[in-house]
């Protein structure tokens, strides 16, 4: 058993101890990349009109008109391309019931949103079918 003197002096040694492998820590960089600035830049985002945005979970399965309001397709999917990062809706057009459909990849951009409808003003089923066909990438 320690006396309380010798008690005392332990403690003066683990702390000069642990001062010491904090100092080298900080000294070497070990510690430094907790406090590195990141390489990430962030933007300030208005919240309130992002709010007034595009949810892919309500663009999925939505139906896609042209200008003449004929219905052209259903929207499938939303990808983002990996290199460029342009957003794309993977249209379903044609077919019946999931068979038969033609998968194509229209950037998102080409869409208005009118009257809470997504328009491809000058397409048709048609036009859209002379696509080349889109096919997921194996997971």
């Amino acid at each position: 058993m320690l006396s309380n003197r010798e008690g005392c002096t332990m403690k003066r040694v683990i702390t000069l101890v642990s001062v010491a492998v904090l100092g080298t820590a900080l000294i070497t960089g070990t510690l430094r990349a907790q406090g590195t600035p990141q390489s990430i830049t962030a933007k300030r985002v208005d919240v309130v009109q992002l709010a007034t945005g595009y949810r892919a979970s309500r663009i999925n399965g939505s139906p896609v008109y042209n200008r003449n309001k004929d219905n052209i397709g259903t929207i499938d999917d939303l990808i983002v391309s990996p290199t460029d990062r342009v957003p794309y809706v993977i249209l379903s057009v044609g077919g019946f019931l999931g068979m038969g459909t033609h998968l194509v990849a229209v950037p998102f951009g080409s869409l208005q949103v009118i009257d809470k409808q997504m328009r491809l003003p000058d397409a048709t089923r048609e036009s859209l079918k002379t696509l080349p066909e889109f096919k997921y990438a194996p997971d």
